[in-house]
């Protein structure tokens, strides 16, 4: 499909002559493929050497220069078929987007909670789960329910059990005033920066839907506003290159909020990298054209919400009473399945009992009574007479201890039967629970009994593919 005419002829007028058609071009050449690793999942030695399935050899000029775990492959895999795309091992992520990391690189201050307010299906949520780490917290939003659901699967597979996903407008997180460090609005938007990667948004753009986008935007960004604490720091980004998405919602948001706005610390960018930088009042811009960078079409800018902003932290009354403490017994069974127990908060909620890290267990706990959320901490499973049969995702999970069960090594094969839900071989397996798995990779769980051996993996998450 060509490029809408008027979009083209935009660009044209907008960059001018030789740039607009640089990026026109651009637009109808092949996209590169990137993926960024889970440092969680990384062996001891360079990540350079992370053995993975499908993956080429990672050499270092493939690597993505504004992230340290970001990697270019010399062609796309079939990553369906990789067991250690399913174990959380990495996530396909285009490297322009990759860049929000890089701005959030030294702002995050220790045990931070951040806002993902526009988050499916996942690959900015990932690696903010990665940069707060266990002692911070990401609430990664999602208003559509079917949406939330693919991002709550990828949460869970990345394993790294500090997020909480919620399902709901900006409206209701906007009712957390001033309760997170960091609101990242990745905003839905026109696309034109998908031209490449994805032909259907073509058909789908119309100057229309460019003025709802904006609209659109305004509305989350001033929830976003909200949320954010003095001092906190704003992240806009979208996958457009319009003005009215991009610029313009930023000057839209400057003047309603007024000198509440101040700027962030420098970021630096390297020449070579081929972003253009820019400025939109306190907000510090970064633009993205796959003509000039290795990526996609992407825009991003960072600004501070001044410290001196006056108000107070409040949170909606809960609605309900979700959480229920365990017994002693059952803090004992449930400790045993992880690394450092002491770390971590158990509760259960309906029939499921669940860990969290600490630190955060209040946060959620009130995010939970407030908001819908659908998946937050690790799900553990349940106890049948005192013995813990393990969720799904407690196997994605670093944190769990390998001596509270035997894990059984699947080759290629093996592994695509186990992810397929059919039987696999009993042989390798010991007698009772199994965690199963690749290079060292946790896939599920699977239960011997005799010579049969029961596929626990999820049915929602087999691969249906032949």
């Amino acid at each position: 499909m060509m490029l809408p005419e008027a979009f083209t002829a935009r660009v044209l007028r907008d960059l001018g002559a030789e740039e607009g058609a640089a990026l026109c071009a651009a637009l109808e050449s092949e996209a590169p493929t990137s993926v960024r690793l889970n440092p969680a999942k990384a062996p001891g030695g360079p990540v350079g050497e992370f053995p993975c399935g499908e993956l080429p050899n990672l050499q270092p000029e493939r690597r993505v220069p504004w992230c340290r775990e970001g990697w270019y492959l010399a062609e796309r895999p079939s990553f369906t078929f990789d067991p250690d795309f399913h174990a959380g091992a990495y996530y396909v992520q285009e490297a322009s987007s990759q860049f929000v990391g890089h701005l959030l690189e030294g702002a995050l201050p220790p045990g931070a909670r951040l806002l993902d307010l526009c988050a499916a299906p996942g690959g900015k949520t990932t690696l903010y789960a990665s940069l707060v780490g266990p002692e911070g917290l990401v609430v990664a939003n999602e208003i559509d329910r079917r949406r939330a659901s693919v991002l709550a699967d990828n949460v869970r597979k990345w394993g790294t059990g500090n997020v909480a996903v919620t399902c709901c407008d900006a409206g209701p997180l906007g009712d957390f005033e001033a309760w997170f460090d960091v609101v990242a609005v990745d905003a839905p938007c026109s696309g034109e920066g998908m031209f490449r990667k994805d032909p259907a948004a073509r058909g789908e753009w119309s100057e229309a839907n460019v003025r709802l986008c904006a609209a659109r935007q305004d509305e989350i960004l001033r929830e976003a506003w909200r949320a954010l604490k003095p001092g906190g720091l704003l992240l806009y980004s979208t996958c457009t290159f319009n003005r009215d998405e991009d610029e313009g919602s930023l000057e839209r948001l400057l003047a309603r909020v007024g000198d509440e706005a101040a700027e962030a610390a420098p970021v630096d960018v390297e020449a070579s990298w081929g972003v253009v930088c820019g400025r939109v009042g306190a907000f510090r811009t970064f633009r993205f054209y796959p003509h000039r960078a290795c990526g996609e079409g992407f825009f991003a800018a960072v600004a501070r919400k001044s410290a001196d902003v006056g108000g107070r932290m409040r949170t909606p009354k809960p609605r309900r009473t979700l959480f229920a403490a365990v017994d002693r017994k059952t803090a004992a069974e449930l400790s045993r399945w992880l690394r450092e127990p002491q770390r971590m908060h158990f509760a259960t909620v309906g029939e499921t009992n669940y860990a969290w890290y600490e630190a955060q267990f209040e946060a959620v706990r009130t995010l939970s009574e407030a908001l819908p959320v659908i998946c937050s901490g690790v799900a553990m499973g349940q106890l049948f007479k005192g013995v813990l049969k393990p969720d799904p995702a407690l196997a994605f999970c670093p944190e769990l201890n390998r001596d509270a069960v035997p894990m059984a090594e699947l080759d290629e094969a093996e592994a695509l039967r186990y992810l397929r839900r059919q039987e696999i071989a009993a042989a390798g397996l010991s007698e009772g629970m199994n965690l199963v798995g690749v290079r060292g990779r946790g896939l599920g769980f699977a239960k011997r009994i005799g010579n049969r051996v029961n596929n626990l993996y999820p049915n929602s998450l087999r691969i249906m593919k032949q």
